[in-house]
Protein backbone atom coordinates (compact mmCIF):
# COMPACT_ATOMS: atom_id res chain seq x y z
CA UNK A 1 0.00 0.00 0.00
CA UNK A 2 1.34 3.70 -0.94
CA UNK A 3 2.06 5.97 1.11
CA UNK A 4 -0.56 8.91 1.22
CA UNK A 5 0.24 12.68 0.57
CA UNK A 6 -0.84 15.41 2.83
CA UNK A 7 -4.13 16.29 0.86
CA UNK A 8 -5.13 12.47 0.13
CA UNK A 9 -4.74 11.79 4.40
CA UNK A 10 -7.44 15.31 5.10
CA UNK A 11 -9.72 13.75 2.52
CA UNK A 12 -9.93 10.84 4.42
CA UNK A 13 -10.17 12.80 7.30
CA UNK A 14 -13.01 15.06 5.96
CA UNK A 15 -14.54 11.81 4.66
CA UNK A 16 -14.32 10.12 7.99
CA UNK A 17 -16.10 13.21 10.12
CA UNK A 18 -19.04 12.85 8.27
CA UNK A 19 -19.55 9.57 10.30
CA UNK A 20 -19.75 11.81 13.69
CA UNK A 21 -21.96 14.39 15.22
CA UNK A 22 -19.70 16.96 14.82
CA UNK A 23 -19.86 21.00 13.37
CA UNK A 24 -16.09 20.97 12.71
CA UNK A 25 -14.93 24.64 13.02
CA UNK A 26 -11.37 23.85 12.55
CA UNK A 27 -9.25 20.18 11.59
CA UNK A 28 -5.17 20.84 11.40
CA UNK A 29 -2.67 18.28 10.90
CA UNK A 30 -0.83 17.67 13.78
CA UNK A 31 1.48 14.73 12.97
CA UNK A 32 2.71 11.61 10.71
CA UNK A 33 4.32 8.69 12.09
CA UNK A 34 3.12 5.28 12.21
CA UNK A 35 -0.60 6.97 12.15
CA UNK A 36 -1.39 10.23 10.89
CA UNK A 37 -3.48 12.36 13.66
CA UNK A 38 -5.31 15.58 13.28
CA UNK A 39 -6.85 18.01 15.57
CA UNK A 40 -10.02 18.83 15.04
CA UNK A 41 -12.21 21.48 16.74
CA UNK A 42 -15.91 21.46 16.81
CA UNK A 43 -18.09 25.10 17.09
CA UNK A 44 -19.62 23.74 20.19
CA UNK A 45 -16.13 23.92 21.75
CA UNK A 46 -14.80 19.93 22.10
CA UNK A 47 -11.46 19.19 21.20
CA UNK A 48 -10.58 15.62 19.61
CA UNK A 49 -7.98 13.92 18.31
CA UNK A 50 -8.99 12.04 14.84
CA UNK A 51 -6.61 9.04 14.10
CA UNK A 52 -5.71 7.59 10.61
CA UNK A 53 -4.41 3.96 11.00
CA UNK A 54 -1.70 2.59 9.27
CA UNK A 55 -2.79 -0.35 6.94
CA UNK A 56 -1.42 -3.56 7.78
CA UNK A 57 -0.96 -3.28 11.76
CA UNK A 58 -4.21 -3.98 13.37
CA UNK A 59 -7.30 -5.34 12.19
CA UNK A 60 -10.60 -4.07 13.28
CA UNK A 61 -11.31 -6.55 15.94
CA UNK A 62 -7.72 -5.55 17.28
CA UNK A 63 -8.68 -1.67 17.16
CA UNK A 64 -12.07 -2.29 18.68
CA UNK A 65 -10.01 -4.31 21.77
CA UNK A 66 -8.33 -0.98 22.35
CA UNK A 67 -10.96 0.68 23.02
CA UNK A 68 -12.36 -2.07 25.26
CA UNK A 69 -9.40 -1.75 27.27
CA UNK A 70 -9.01 2.17 27.21
CA UNK A 71 -12.92 2.37 28.32
CA UNK A 72 -12.35 0.04 31.16
CA UNK A 73 -9.35 1.56 32.40
CA UNK A 74 -11.51 5.26 32.32
CA UNK A 75 -13.58 2.95 34.36
CA UNK A 76 -11.55 1.99 37.01
CA UNK A 77 -10.34 5.68 37.65
CA UNK A 78 -7.12 5.41 35.00
CA UNK A 79 -7.42 8.87 33.23
CA UNK A 80 -6.82 7.78 29.18
CA UNK A 81 -7.96 9.32 25.91
CA UNK A 82 -11.53 8.91 25.90
CA UNK A 83 -13.47 7.73 22.49
CA UNK A 84 -16.08 9.09 20.37
CA UNK A 85 -18.18 6.70 19.15
CA UNK A 86 -19.59 7.44 15.27
CA UNK A 87 -23.28 8.50 14.80
CA UNK A 88 -24.35 4.60 14.99
CA UNK A 89 -22.22 3.65 17.98
CA UNK A 90 -18.98 2.71 16.60
CA UNK A 91 -15.52 2.84 17.53
CA UNK A 92 -14.00 3.40 14.17
CA UNK A 93 -14.98 4.08 10.14
CA UNK A 94 -13.66 2.30 7.58
CA UNK A 95 -13.04 5.05 4.90
CA UNK A 96 -12.24 4.52 1.20
CA UNK A 97 -9.00 6.21 -0.35
CA UNK A 98 -9.66 8.21 -2.86
CA UNK A 99 -8.82 7.38 -6.17
CA UNK A 100 -7.57 3.87 -4.83
CA UNK A 101 -9.31 0.69 -3.52
CA UNK A 102 -7.52 1.01 -0.31
CA UNK A 103 -9.46 1.81 3.19
CA UNK A 104 -7.95 3.33 6.16
CA UNK A 105 -9.77 2.96 9.47
CA UNK A 106 -10.16 6.11 11.60
CA UNK A 107 -10.68 6.96 14.95
CA UNK A 108 -11.42 9.88 17.58
CA UNK A 109 -10.56 10.34 21.50
CA UNK A 110 -11.01 13.56 23.22
CA UNK A 111 -8.20 15.49 23.15
CA UNK A 112 -5.40 15.96 26.06
CA UNK A 113 -3.60 18.95 26.09
CA UNK A 114 0.00 19.11 27.02
CA UNK A 115 3.69 19.08 26.37
CA UNK A 116 5.27 15.86 25.92
CA UNK A 117 7.55 14.90 28.89
CA UNK A 118 10.46 14.07 26.18
CA UNK A 119 10.36 17.91 25.67
CA UNK A 120 10.17 18.77 29.20
CA UNK A 121 13.40 16.48 29.96
CA UNK A 122 15.32 18.18 27.27
CA UNK A 123 14.03 21.73 28.43
CA UNK A 124 14.89 21.99 32.21
CA UNK A 125 17.69 20.96 34.30
CA UNK A 126 14.99 21.08 37.26
CA UNK A 127 16.41 17.39 38.18
CA UNK A 128 13.76 17.36 41.46
CA UNK A 129 10.81 18.12 39.36
CA UNK A 130 11.99 15.44 36.61
CA UNK A 131 11.83 12.86 39.31
CA UNK A 132 8.55 13.63 40.29
CA UNK A 133 7.15 12.95 36.89
CA UNK A 134 8.92 9.33 36.84
CA UNK A 135 7.48 8.68 40.14
CA UNK A 136 3.75 9.75 38.70
CA UNK A 137 4.93 7.51 35.28
CA UNK A 138 5.56 4.52 38.00
CA UNK A 139 2.14 5.01 39.53
CA UNK A 140 0.19 5.44 36.12
CA UNK A 141 1.81 1.96 34.88
CA UNK A 142 1.16 0.31 38.18
CA UNK A 143 -2.70 1.80 37.83
CA UNK A 144 -3.05 -0.03 34.42
CA UNK A 145 -1.60 -2.99 35.61
CA UNK A 146 -3.53 -3.28 38.85
CA UNK A 147 -7.10 -2.85 36.15
CA UNK A 148 -5.45 -5.70 33.87
CA UNK A 149 -4.78 -8.25 36.20
CA UNK A 150 -8.03 -8.18 37.63
CA UNK A 151 -9.94 -7.39 34.00
CA UNK A 152 -12.30 -9.81 32.67
CA UNK A 153 -11.02 -10.01 29.19
CA UNK A 154 -14.25 -9.53 26.93
CA UNK A 155 -15.45 -12.75 24.95
CA UNK A 156 -13.35 -11.82 21.48
CA UNK A 157 -11.40 -9.87 22.85
CA UNK A 158 -7.78 -9.40 20.12
CA UNK A 159 -4.60 -8.37 20.71
CA UNK A 160 -1.00 -9.10 20.01
CA UNK A 161 1.58 -10.66 22.79
CA UNK A 162 4.49 -9.37 23.71
CA UNK A 163 5.34 -12.94 25.23
CA UNK A 164 8.85 -15.41 24.59
CA UNK A 165 7.87 -15.82 21.30
CA UNK A 166 6.64 -12.30 20.11
CA UNK A 167 9.76 -11.22 21.56
CA UNK A 168 12.53 -13.37 20.53
CA UNK A 169 10.73 -15.94 18.66
CA UNK A 170 11.17 -16.95 14.86
CA UNK A 171 8.85 -14.21 13.95
CA UNK A 172 9.22 -11.29 16.57
CA UNK A 173 6.29 -9.08 16.87
CA UNK A 174 8.79 -5.62 16.01
CA UNK A 175 10.91 -8.07 13.13
CA UNK A 176 14.09 -10.06 13.30
CA UNK A 177 16.23 -7.76 14.61
CA UNK A 178 19.21 -10.13 13.73
CA UNK A 179 18.57 -9.78 9.93
CA UNK A 180 19.65 -6.00 10.20
CA UNK A 181 21.82 -5.40 7.42
CA UNK A 182 24.33 -3.10 9.51
CA UNK A 183 25.22 -5.50 11.64
CA UNK A 184 28.52 -7.02 11.43
CA UNK A 185 28.78 -10.60 11.58
CA UNK A 186 30.20 -10.84 15.17
CA UNK A 187 27.35 -8.58 16.27
CA UNK A 188 24.91 -10.26 14.19
CA UNK A 189 26.26 -13.66 16.00
CA UNK A 190 26.51 -12.18 19.31
CA UNK A 191 22.72 -10.81 19.34
CA UNK A 192 21.67 -14.11 18.14
CA UNK A 193 23.41 -15.73 21.46
CA UNK A 194 21.45 -13.53 23.59
CA UNK A 195 18.03 -13.72 22.03
CA UNK A 196 18.44 -17.14 22.83
CA UNK A 197 19.08 -16.92 26.32
CA UNK A 198 16.59 -14.01 26.93
CA UNK A 199 13.80 -16.43 25.05
CA UNK A 200 14.57 -19.43 27.69
CA UNK A 201 14.43 -17.13 30.80
CA UNK A 202 11.31 -15.74 29.77
CA UNK A 203 9.78 -19.37 28.70
CA UNK A 204 11.27 -20.42 32.03
CA UNK A 205 9.65 -17.22 34.43
CA UNK A 206 6.48 -17.63 32.89
CA UNK A 207 2.96 -15.50 32.94
CA UNK A 208 2.19 -16.60 36.28
CA UNK A 209 4.24 -14.16 38.49
CA UNK A 210 1.53 -11.25 38.55
CA UNK A 211 3.85 -9.31 36.55
CA UNK A 212 2.13 -10.46 32.55
CA UNK A 213 -1.19 -8.82 31.62
CA UNK A 214 -2.64 -6.26 28.84
CA UNK A 215 0.18 -3.19 29.33
CA UNK A 216 0.79 -0.02 27.18
CA UNK A 217 4.04 -1.59 26.13
CA UNK A 218 4.53 2.21 24.64
CA UNK A 219 5.10 4.11 27.23
CA UNK A 220 7.95 6.14 26.52
CA UNK A 221 7.96 10.22 27.34
CA UNK A 222 7.02 10.65 24.02
CA UNK A 223 3.78 9.62 24.57
CA UNK A 224 2.80 11.17 27.38
CA UNK A 225 1.98 14.72 27.73
CA UNK A 226 2.33 16.99 30.72
CA UNK A 227 -0.29 19.15 31.82
CA UNK A 228 0.31 21.39 34.39
CA UNK A 229 1.95 19.23 37.31
CA UNK A 230 0.10 16.02 35.91
CA UNK A 231 0.90 13.44 33.73
CA UNK A 232 -1.14 11.76 30.81
CA UNK A 233 -0.60 8.48 29.20
CA UNK A 234 -1.61 8.53 25.56
CA UNK A 235 -1.28 6.31 22.17
CA UNK A 236 -2.25 2.98 22.98
CA UNK A 237 -2.09 1.74 19.65
CA UNK A 238 1.19 -0.88 20.54
CA UNK A 239 -1.13 -2.15 23.97
CA UNK A 240 -1.15 -5.66 24.18
CA UNK A 241 0.02 -8.61 26.29
CA UNK A 242 3.37 -8.36 28.20
CA UNK A 243 5.34 -8.49 31.28
CA UNK A 244 5.17 -5.25 33.47
CA UNK A 245 9.15 -4.99 32.95
CA UNK A 246 9.02 -4.89 29.74
CA UNK A 247 6.42 -1.40 30.11
CA UNK A 248 8.92 0.01 32.82
CA UNK A 249 11.80 -0.44 30.26
CA UNK A 250 10.39 1.40 27.70
CA UNK A 251 9.70 4.36 30.05
CA UNK A 252 13.60 3.97 30.87
CA UNK A 253 14.89 3.13 27.79
CA UNK A 254 14.58 7.01 26.76
CA UNK A 255 16.73 7.89 29.42
CA UNK A 256 18.91 5.08 29.47
CA UNK A 257 22.43 7.28 29.02
CA UNK A 258 21.14 10.02 31.33
CA UNK A 259 23.78 10.99 34.13
CA UNK A 260 20.23 10.96 36.27
CA UNK A 261 19.21 7.34 34.54
CA UNK A 262 19.42 5.44 38.53
CA UNK A 263 17.66 8.34 39.95
CA UNK A 264 14.63 8.26 37.25
CA UNK A 265 14.53 4.57 37.17
CA UNK A 266 14.81 4.74 41.75
CA UNK A 267 11.65 7.38 41.31
CA UNK A 268 9.89 5.33 38.71
CA UNK A 269 9.64 2.06 40.92
CA UNK A 270 9.05 3.93 44.20
CA UNK A 271 6.26 5.63 41.95
CA UNK A 272 5.15 2.05 40.55
CA UNK A 273 5.50 -0.18 43.96
CA UNK A 274 3.72 2.62 45.92
CA UNK A 275 0.49 1.67 43.73
CA UNK A 276 1.12 -2.28 43.15
CA UNK A 277 3.94 -4.64 44.95
CA UNK A 278 6.69 -5.16 42.71
CA UNK A 279 9.45 -8.10 44.16
CA UNK A 280 12.82 -7.41 44.11
CA UNK A 281 13.39 -10.87 42.03
CA UNK A 282 11.04 -9.14 39.48
CA UNK A 283 13.12 -5.82 39.68
CA UNK A 284 16.37 -7.89 38.61
CA UNK A 285 14.95 -9.05 35.21
CA UNK A 286 15.22 -5.10 34.15
CA UNK A 287 18.17 -4.83 32.62
CA UNK A 288 17.07 -8.03 30.71
CA UNK A 289 14.27 -6.17 29.45
CA UNK A 290 15.92 -2.65 28.97
CA UNK A 291 17.62 -5.31 26.39
CA UNK A 292 14.85 -6.79 24.97
CA UNK A 293 13.53 -2.81 24.08
CA UNK A 294 16.88 -1.93 22.03
CA UNK A 295 16.74 -5.45 20.17
CA UNK A 296 12.84 -5.04 19.66
CA UNK A 297 13.68 -1.34 18.55
CA UNK A 298 16.43 -3.05 15.88
CA UNK A 299 13.73 -5.31 14.60
CA UNK A 300 11.17 -2.35 14.19
CA UNK A 301 13.79 -0.38 12.02
CA UNK A 302 14.85 -3.51 10.11
CA UNK A 303 10.68 -3.68 8.92
CA UNK A 304 11.77 0.09 8.34
CA UNK A 305 14.41 0.27 5.47
CA UNK A 306 13.23 3.90 4.42
CA UNK A 307 14.44 5.67 7.49
CA UNK A 308 17.49 7.44 8.10
CA UNK A 309 19.24 5.11 9.69
CA UNK A 310 22.73 7.22 10.08
CA UNK A 311 24.57 7.58 13.81
CA UNK A 312 21.09 6.79 15.88
CA UNK A 313 21.75 3.32 14.56
CA UNK A 314 25.53 2.41 14.87
CA UNK A 315 24.49 3.85 18.93
CA UNK A 316 21.73 1.83 19.09
CA UNK A 317 23.63 -1.28 17.89
CA UNK A 318 26.62 -0.31 20.12
CA UNK A 319 24.44 -0.22 22.66
CA UNK A 320 22.51 -3.23 22.12
CA UNK A 321 25.90 -5.54 21.92
CA UNK A 322 26.77 -3.86 25.17
CA UNK A 323 23.86 -4.98 26.57
CA UNK A 324 24.18 -8.61 25.13
CA UNK A 325 27.73 -9.37 26.80
CA UNK A 326 26.63 -7.73 30.33
CA UNK A 327 23.88 -10.56 29.83
CA UNK A 328 25.74 -13.41 28.72
CA UNK A 329 28.52 -12.91 31.29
Amino acid sequence: MAKLDADTLLAVAKRALEEWDFQVSQIEHIATSENTVFRVDTETGETCALRIHRPGYHTLAELNAELQWTAALNQAGVGVPKPQMTRDSRGYATIPVPGSTETRHVGIVDWIDGVPLASVMKETSDESALLQYFDQLGRIAARMHNQAVNWQIPIGFQRHAFDADGLMGDAPFWGPFWDLPELTNAERQLILKARAAIHRTLSEYGKQQGTYSLIHADLHPYNLLVNSTRLYAIDFDDSGFGWHQYELAVSLFHCRDSAHFEAFRDALLSGYRSERAFEDAAVELLPMFLLIRALALLGWTHERPEMNRGERLKGLIASACAQAEDLLK
